[in-house]
């Protein structure tokens, strides 16, 4: 019997790549594509572990879940310091270069 290949294989390493990439747009698409690239990764292995005989891919699904994870950790760093940056110096400094300027020498 051949192997059929996991459900969702592809679109899971897609999701934890975009996961990656995502993290350095403010944080939040790196959120929603690292959540839905774990929750997935985890269906499928699921899947596999009933049944490894049966399917391949499953080294697709194993690194896009890596990198989902890796992607949501980045994110969810850089919405931390986001947050902390504007907790130290307000948001009427990031909003005006020049007070942004003054306000991060006085840092």
């Amino acid at each position: 019997m051949e192997k059929q290949p996991l459900p969702n294989a592809t679109l899971i390493l897609v999701m934890g790549i975009l996961s990656i990439v995502g993290c350095c747009v403010y944080g939040i698409p790196g959120l929603i594509f690292g959540l839905i690239a774990i929750i997935l990764g985890v269906k499928s292995t699921r899947l596999y572990k009933q049944d490894p005989e049966n399917y391949s891919n499953y080294g697709n699904v194993n690194a896009g879940k890596i990198m989902g994870i890796i992607g949501l950790s980045l994110s969810i760093i850089y919405i931390i310091l986001i947050i902390m940056l504007i907790s130290a110096i307000g948001w009427a400094a990031i909003s005006d270069p020049e007070t942004f300027r003054e306000s991060f020498q006085g840092l």
